[in-house]
């Protein structure tokens, strides 16, 4: 649906039109976003909050082993973000004993990029009540989370526990390798949930906190010469021509001991070394202080709020400036808070000036000293796939459009003489675009010799030794302890692994190798390919690559719904083997045999209409269980489905009707009737785990009126005269013996023997239909087509011929039953 705008008001400051431009640049058509003072912040006495976004998720059915991702952008000005949702599962948080998670209902998170917790390992998964905590700990695109699915959960996050940026909330019935394998039935139930999303902002960026009570002091930039910037770090040897900017504050900063003052600053580019540094540290006191002894901790984080207890990187910069190689792009915080080492007066005040620097490489140019390669990936988008697929480049190099690889060599020699040849890096950056989320990246090499690379990816920053998300050495030394880092084959000539649902953004991968260049021949060049791909090894070649929206409809996911035999989020997961698969399959078809029974009783009786019925319903089985294993499919699947289904319901339900003894008119109707109401649960919902009681009901129902039918008819012309009601005697006589003529007629139209082996095989078939579950269904359900068959069988064997079977006796009885009364009472009078 279209946004809705509210203009901010003229009186604001221009800092807030800007911020109103920079969200409506980056808003979402499906979400509904109104710039308005929050309440909340005027009820606790702040006027510099404002609602930027709000999202409104409407009451959604999940079915079993279903899923719904929500994506949560929270802004760089965001302040907190309010999380409500209602559902309607009923299990209890606190209870030890958690159903199987294959069939719980699960809330799982993730920063960045969708959550997959079908990778995971479901039994080392400790599930619990959401709290805003959580997202403190699993900030990071490798980190993943979840929590069993509440019935009411509220909840705020503030921008002092969370990063700005993506998060995906996923709403899971049931985790597991089998949440993606086909299955005929599904024996768990659904849930419905309605989650409502507001993320509050702060109306300056210099403003922040949870209510946007809290100053921030940014540090102005401006780029400087390289050569007198370089020289006055001597720990850092910057030889080759790269860019010093310079950032500071615009004055001196005094504040007390342990009181914290907060600056910031954002990074653009992707530098190699970012460093703060505390100047003409002094004392505002008259005691006598040693300014070396104080220690001035800086503590810096990337994307929120730092603290003593959270922060990426720390130092006393009375003692050294902090230093953070490869820092990521954003916006980083930097805390400052002089310490009290000893018995100063808390009136000290501490001064000091701030200055940050960010070194950038030249184009084309990365690592320590510049003195490695980078080249940018160009997209090259696939022919005729679905959307995002596509493999990359580089932009200059030998290389051809008509190939997706490309040889490593030729871009890998060209470095430094002056750097150690043992410990060399050639960096590679593509670009993910908005959007592309739940793709999966993946990488290919093979060398006709031995491989002599390492690899190191990282999202918004350049790789290294000391800071990267994933990486790979060889078979032993690599990111396979990750859940989202799949590694398919690893031999000293071929490494093929995938990095699974990514973050958009700019990715860098950097190859750690030794000098190449004296065996660089054509012989022996390493191809690389870099690709984006919707469904890892096209699900293994054992299912169907499928893609999705999620509920804002910004983000396009995949996933793989695999066939019988196999599960998990490749398909790569063998659950029943080829044998079981044989076994399986022989069982559900053949079982289906069973319907010869009351095929041929029918035939010999010439109740053509039942024997149609049984004969089609026991084809359709077959042929519908034979589709569904692979076998063959003789129509598409959903005909066959809905045929297997219809069929069965009717088979049972005209088994009910057969035993009234009606005329072919109300037999017809009955039946035209019970073929539209079990065509309506076939079409609708034909794997529910009630159409068994609905359809016996539905049955019985049949039978009854049937019975009331035949009753009106051989006994509309029974009729009392007037003085019957009046003589007490005569009436409870003829009362009794109308019941014992009515429990006799009974008793002689079934054949009680097979009616009670009928009742006996139905209370056999509805207990292998209760029993049924995924991993055992081929042996209940065959169970279920003999019994339910042999049911149908001994029922229609138990209908005996009527004794009264015209109209003309049953009132013959009447009439002479009502003559002798008549006599009777003349001869009384």
């Amino acid at each position: 649906m279209a946004g809705n705008w509210v203009l901010c008001r003229s009186c604001y400051r221009s800092i807030l039109l800007s911020s109103c431009l920079m969200l409506l640049l980056a808003s979402s058509p499906c979400i509904f976003t109104t710039l308005s003072q929050s309440l909340s912040g005027q009820q606790l006495g702040f006027s510099d909050t404002l609602t930027v976004s709000s999202l409104r998720y409407p009451q959604t059915r999940v079915k079993p082993y279903d899923l719904r991702y929500i994506r949560v952008e929270l802004p760089p000005w965001f302040s907190s973000v309010s999380i409500a949702l209602v559902s309607d599962v009923d299990v209890d948080a606190g209870s030890k004993a958690i159903s199987p998670k294959s069939t719980t209902p699960i809330l799982c998170l993730r920063d960045g990029s969708p959550p997959l917790p079908d990778v995971l390992n479901s039994s080392l998964i400790e599930l619990g009540p959401l709290s805003s905590a959580a997202f403190e700990k699993i900030q990071g695109s490798q980190n993943v989370d979840c929590f069993l699915m509440q019935k009411n959960l509220t909840l705020m996050v503030t921008n002092e526990q969370v990063s700005p940026g993506v998060w995906y909330l996923g709403v899971f019935n049931g985790i597991g390798p089998t949440r993606t394998q086909s299955k005929m039935i599904v024996r768990s139930s659904d849930y419905s949930f309605s989650a409502n999303i507001s993320v509050d902002g702060c109306m300056t960026s210099t403003i922040w906190g949870q209510y946007c009570n809290q100053t921030m002091y940014p540090l102005s930039c401006s780029l400087f010469d390289h050569h007198s910037r370089a020289a006055s770090l001597s720990n850092v040897d910057f030889t080759t021509s790269q860019s010093v900017i310079s950032c500071g504050d615009s004055g001196i900063s005094c504040h007390g001991v342990d009181e914290q003052k907060v600056y910031s600053l954002d990074v653009m580019d992707l530098p190699e070394q970012l460093t703060i540094t505390a100047r003409n540290v002094s004392v505002n006191s008259n005691d006598n202080v040693n300014v070396s002894s104080i220690p001035l901790m800086c503590y810096a984080r990337h994307g929120a709020m730092p603290s003593v207890a959270l922060h990426d990187y720390s130092s006393d910069l009375n003692k050294a400036p902090l230093v953070i190689n490869s820092p990521n792009l954003g916006r980083w915080f930097f805390a400052i808070v002089p310490t009290n080492p000893g018995a100063m007066r808390n009136e000290t005040r501490i001064c000091y000036s701030v200055t940050g620097q960010v070194f950038e490489c030249p184009s084309g140019k990365a690592g320590f000293n510049c003195t490695f390669e980078r080249h940018a990936l160009e997209t090259v988008i696939r022919k005729d796939s679905i959307p995002f697929e596509s493999y990359f480049l580089p932009v200059s190099g030998p290389v051809s459009s008509e190939s997706v690889n490309f040889p490593l060599e030729p871009l890998s020699d060209k470095f430094s003489r002056t750097v150690e040849t043992k410990n060399l890096w050639t960096y590679f950056l593509l670009n993910l675009p908005r959007g592309a989320a739940g793709g999966n990246i993946h990488i290919h090499i093979t060398s006709k010799t031995k491989i002599n690379y390492e690899i190191y990816a990282k999202v918004g920053g350049s790789p290294s030794l000391e800071s990267w998300d994933y990486y790979y050495a060889n078979a032993t030394s690599n990111s396979n302890s990750s859940m989202f880092f799949m590694l398919y084959d690893s031999s000293e000539q071929k490494v093929d692994f995938y990095i699974l649902y990514v973050k958009e953004g700019i990715w860098t991968f950097g190859l750690r190798h030794s000098d190449t260049s004296t065996s660089n021949t054509s012989s022996d060049q390493t191809l690389m390919s870099v690709s984006v791909e919707r469904c890892p090894k096209k699900c293994s070649s054992h299912g169907e690559c499928k893609v999705a929206l999620d509920a804002s409809g910004l983000t396009s996911y995949s996933f793989c719904s695999c066939d019988r035999t196999h599960g998990g989020f490749d398909c790569g997961i063998e659950i029943v083997s080829h044998e079981g698969h044989v076994r399986q399959s022989i069982a559900l078809i053949a079982s289906n045999a069973a319907a010869v029974f009351p095929a041929i009783w029918a035939l010999r009786q010439k109740a053509f209409a039942e024997w149609v019925l049984f004969t089609s319903s026991g084809i359709s089985s077959g042929l519908y269980h034979a589709c569904d294993v692979g076998t063959w499919c003789a129509l598409s699947y959903n005909v066959l489905q809905f045929m297997d289904f219809w069929l069965s319901f009717m088979a049972v339900a005209s088994t009910f009707v057969y035993l009234a003894t009606i005329d072919e008119v109300f037999k017809r109707t009955i039946h035209t009737v019970v073929a539209i109401l079990t065509a309506l649960m076939a079409i609708t919902k034909a794997t529910r785990p009630s159409n068994i009681v609905l359809v016996i009901a539905i049955g019985t129902l049949a039978l009854f009126v049937g019975w009331l039918i035949e009753f009106s008819t051989n006994f509309r012309s029974f009729a009392f005269p007037s003085t019957y009601w009046w003589n007490t005697d005569n009436r409870w006589q003829t009362m009794r013996r109308w019941c014992d003529n009515l429990i006799k007629t009974v008793l002689r139209r079934f054949r009680w023997g097979f009616l009670i082996a009928g009742f006996v095989a139905l209370a056999v078939a509805a207990t292998s239909w209760k029993l049924e579950s995924s991993e055992t269904y081929w042996m209940w359900h065959s169970l279920w087509h003999v019994t339910i068959y042999i049911s149908s069988f001994f029922f229609l064997c138990a209908k005996a011929k009527a004794t009264i079977s015209s109209e003309d006796e049953a009132p013959a009885d009447v009439n002479y039953t009502l003559t002798r009364q008549d006599s009777f009472t003349r001869r009384e009078g």
